[in-house]
């Protein structure tokens, strides 16, 4: 198909004389009619043991393309499978020739036909995917971003001149319409740097007054001055089936001379709620707030947000795109709402669902999230195969995560049922809701009476965010007893903040290889890069006997105090130590899963300032309490509830 979108307006739809509830049964009933259709019933049976997964584009399998990357999927109404991605022709580069290309599959993701060309890029970089389903006529929209390619795999110049573009399909995605600028429409002009479609799928609303409005993501940046100066997240919308767009609900935030700003959400993907309002999660990207995911309501249609986009610090993942999706049997209610995202808050690895049961409100943790694979992985989007199978469409591999994308197929059996409250264990610092005690963490004898033993595999005490858990730049002392017979290994204590060499952290380490602990403190001054500060000091190793350890930051220095005796001390690095990255307060873990500590830990308490040498000995002498304000307070001498 090479025609115009405006030269095939869809039918005129007769005057509607009810409001929204005809059309949200029409919606709803020709959604619902799709997803239980005979023939893609009998296709999409479960995989055995309720998970299989296969490699859809590698290069290795597909000539002309070097790489593949930024997977998008749809179901349409005929019950085939839609899988797009960039077909990278001369390497992985992110501004190179790159074409759209998508497979197509019948039988509900268990075979797929040959790779298609749906855009060809001639040299230039057409990519960015957000296909839509129009439910009412079937037709598939398909939004993109244009930008002129590079040969020096490099990305594009700053500012990168990116244009909006859609095409559309009416025979199930078998052939594609010609190309359509929509630059005037859904481009405001200030918008004149990056811009982006999704990339990710988009939806179709099914209840209230907009209900059949196609919906999706876009996410932009002015310059100005010489300068990026602004980062926009927007939603764009159609309610005549994709002939005409218009931006919808916005949310800008401004970039200081020094190139410090708040949030830059991007890369968002939508679900609609069950009372109909749309939930938007996104990345976000270097922004001063906590937290690598950022979220988004609308009440409205996706006319206006409710409110500017807000952090989620606790919820783990890189800076990465990820995909949102309600599952099929959550229609009478919340039901259950997964995300799919790699897990490790440093690096792109461990793909991972982890599921909501009040559609986002509030997310699990990652040690409850199914794990897809623990290689490194990327991008990703979620579709319902039917009501039963859910796909997962991302990039994987087992040297990098741009190696391959593949498509993935699992049940809510093999996500597993929701599980009940973790055992839990005081927190009295002021405010504070108790800790969460994960893996099976038990009591032992300790320096005052109880502690907590941890078993080196899976046990952990995690705290629930809040927002006086992070340091910022304040002064603090963090105080802590333990005891291990360990030789070996890295033996994570107290950590505070994200992880990774680049990450604003607080974290206290066992070394009994080397006989000693070591502290490191990694903050972020205005906008220049991460600097880490790291001081050392003795301490028997593996003797298996009580051990006293606190760690301040007082005075532009980093002072670490084993057992009341010698201090050690080190230049302190400015900066905030919870700044841009997600936030996890963990003991006896790190926050990435990588290392897990063999031992006892007890009486663990942070303050929001520089303890005395005085007051430090009555802590550690008389299990004291002196002044706080105290950030946390754990005695870890008990634990209650749980499985």
């Amino acid at each position: 198909m090479t025609s115009d979108l405006r030269a095939h307006p869809l039918p005129r739809r007769r005057p509607r004389r009810r409001r929204a509830p005809s059309a949200v049964a029409a919606l709803t009933a020709t959604a619902l009619g799709a997803l239980a259709t005979a023939p893609a019933r009998a296709a999409t049976d479960a995989p055995p043991g309720g998970f299989a997964q296969q490699v859809l584009f590698t290069a290795a399998h597909e000539k002309g393309y070097a790489c593949f990357r930024i997977p998008a999927i749809v179901r349409t109404v005929r019950g085939t499978l839609l899988a797009f991605a960039e077909g990278r022709v001369h390497d992985c580069g992110d501004a190179g020739d790159i074409d759209l290309v998508l497979k197509r599959s019948g039988d509900g993701g268990r075979s797929w036909g040959p790779l298609q060309v749906v855009n060809h890029g001639a040299g230039d970089t057409h990519g960015n995917p957000a296909p839509v389903v129009d439910r009412r006529t079937g037709r598939i929209v398909l939004a993109e971003t244009y930008n002129k390619g590079r040969t020096d795999g490099l990305s594009c110049d700053v500012p990168c001149d990116r244009t909006p573009h859609l095409q559309y399909s009416d025979d199930d995605g078998a052939t594609w319409s010609a190309p359509r600028d929509l630059t005037r429409t859904i481009r405001p002009r200030q918008w004149n740097s990056w811009y982006a479609t999704g990339p990710v799928h988009g939806v179709q609303l099914a209840h209230g007054r907009h209900a059949g409005r196609l919906v999706f993501g876009v996410n932009a940046e002015s310059f100005a001055g010489g300068r990026i100066t602004a980062n926009h997240a927007a939603l764009v919308h159609s309610d005549d089936g994709g002939a005409t767009w218009k931006v919808g609900a916005q949310d800008s935030w401004p970039i200081a001379r020094d190139g410090t700003f708040r949030q830059k959400p991007s890369e968002m993907t939508l679900l609609e709620r069950s009372d109909g309002s749309l939930y938007v999660n996104g990345r976000e990207q270097d922004g001063t707030d906590l937290g690598n995911r950022t979220a988004a309501v609308s009440r409205d249609g996706g006319d206006t947000f409710t409110a500017p986009f807000r952090a989620v610090p606790d919820l783990y993942a890189p800076m990465v795109q990820a995909s949102a999706l309600r599952l099929p049997g959550s229609r009478g209610g919340p039901g259950r709402t997964l995300l799919a995202a790699p897990a490790d808050p440093d690096r792109r690895r461990v793909m991972t669902i982890r599921s909501s049961y009040d559609e986002g409100r509030t997310w699990e943790g990652v040690d409850r999230g199914a794990r897809v694979t623990t290689d490194w992985s990327g991008y990703s989007d979620l579709v319902a195969v039917s009501p039963t199978v859910t796909g997962l469409l991302y990039e994987g591999g087992a040297a990098d995560a741009r190696d391959e994308i593949r498509f993935a197929r699992f049940t809510e059996q093999w996500l597993g049922p929701r599980r009940g409250q973790d055992p839990t264990t005081p927190d009295r610092a002021r405010g504070a809701r108790p800790a969460l005690v994960l893996g099976g963490a038990r009591l032992t004898d300790g320096p005052f009476g109880r502690a907590l033993s941890f078993d080196g595999t899976d046990d952990a005490v995690r705290l629930p965010y809040r927002e006086a858990l992070p340091l910022g730049r304040a002064d603090f002392t963090c105080t802590l007893w333990l005891r291990y017979r360990a030789t070996s290994g890295e033996q994570p204590l107290l950590w505070m903040g994200g992880v990774g060499s680049r990450a604003p952290q607080v974290a206290i380490e066992g070394d009994p290889a080397h006989g000693r602990i070591t502290a490191r403190l990694t903050a972020v001054d205005g906008a220049r890069p991460p600097a880490t500060a790291q001081v050392t000091g003795a301490v028997a190793a593996g003797d298996g006997k009580w051990h006293h350890v606190a760690l301040r930051r007082v005075g532009g220095r980093l002072l670490l105090t084993v057992d009341g005796a010698a201090t050690t001390s080190t230049a302190d690095v400015p900066g905030s130590v919870s700044r841009t990255t997600t936030f996890g307060v963990h003991l006896g873990q790190r926050p990435d899963g990588r290392a897990q500590f063999t031992g006892a830990l007890a009486e663990v308490r942070v303050y929001r300032r520089a303890l005395t040498d005085a007051e430090l000995s009555r802590v550690r002498v008389d299990d004291a309490s002196v002044a706080g304000p105290l950030v946390l307070g754990l005695p870890l001498d008990r634990v209650a509830g749980g499985r």
